[in-house]
């Protein structure tokens, strides 16, 4: 019987275990596939980790990684990718939010012959105006910076065939966006729409702060337009810089008046200098990227494991 790898990253989701369970479970009733669940803890401080455990000795098809610390969600996909054996791998988050009444469609629209089926969230009431607003700049951003083309509210719930897992497995790059690489590697993708569910419980972990970094992490990660850009703003403040001292210039000597110094001269410098932060910055953080990948450091370290095959450390 053929098996469906679910990947689900989870950070202090106890509550959230066992429904999530329960629910893949009623799914796979009426499916004619095999599924293993590999859970992957990002340094869970909860019982999350007890939770799994407890229950990978209920029901074998639980597994479970486990990070030394933190290294983050994206880095806690690609753990689960690395160590999938079904013949789809299907990732999604441990909340709930992502239905898994949705997987029947995902098969069947692999077993059409997508390779990758990718899910869009329809836009929600009760998502704020200003959240709305910013997920909508980042994709135009992204799209206008990257050759790379994402649709607006692409989530990080979807459906891979196996030959798409093995070419992200040879992706071993550590700033990783895996919505962006999902449609860099091709491949026949087809996208679905859903409405997400209520979170089942806890708290969200994306705060403004972390958002923030995942979309500069996004557009750094697939555009070196950026350093072009600042080159161009660095060039345009020059040129306006340059006039603006040759008209003063003009102003001393043919008219005779006296410029009013400490206004303008505030102004520019505050200005120029603001410029010169921000494009320092650019840069900045493609040098820190560099940095980090050269060191050559694992993406991830594992601190215990049940039920991967290869593998057990308990």
């Amino acid at each position: 019987m053929s098996r469906i790898s679910i990947v689900i990253p989870v950070l202090n989701e106890e509550s959230n275990i066992d429904p999530l369970f329960e629910r893949v479970e009623t799914v796979f009733q009426e499916l004619s596939y095999d599924f293993e669940i590999l859970f992957v803890d990002d340094g869970s401080t909860d019982q999350t980790l007890n939770t799994i455990k407890r229950l990978h000795r209920k029901d074998s098809r639980a597994k479970l990684i486990s990070f030394s610390r933190n290294f983050g969600h994206q880095i806690a996909l690609t753990a689960g990718m690395d160590h999938a054996k079904g013949d789809a791998v299907l990732v999604m988050d441990a909340d709930l939010q992502h239905p898994p009444e949705l997987i029947p469609t995902m098969i069947s629209e692999w077993e059409k012959g997508h390779e990758v089926v990718y899910t869009i969230r329809e836009k929600e009431d009760s998502v704020g105006i200003l959240k709305a607003l910013t997920s909508k700049i980042f994709y135009l951003l992204f799209r206008s910076l990257s050759s790379t083309q994402i649709p607006d509210g692409v989530a990080d719930f979807r459906l891979m065939d196996r030959k798409v897992v093995k070419a992200f497995k040879r992706i071993r790059e550590r700033n990783r966006f895996l919505r962006g690489l999902t449609f860099w590697v091709g491949y026949k993708n087809i996208g679905i729409k859903y409405k997400a569910n209520k979170r089942h419980s806890g708290k969200t972990k994306y705060n403004w702060r972390r958002m923030f970094n995942f979309a500069i992490e996004g557009i750094t990660s697939f555009s070196s337009l950026p350093i072009y850009l600042s080159v161009y703003i660095g060039f345009t403040m020059g040129t306006l810089g340059f006039g603006y001292g040759c008209y003063a210039l003009y102003i001393k000597i043919f008219t005779q008046h006296s410029i009013p110094g400490w206004a303008s001269t505030a102004i520019l410098h505050s200005t120029i200098g603001g410029l010169q932060l921000f494009l320092m910055g650019i840069v900045g953080i493609y040098v820190g990227k560099i940095y980090t990948e050269t060191k050559g450091r694992p993406i991830y370290l594992i601190r215990d494991s049940v039920g991967i095959e290869g593998r057990d450390d308990t």
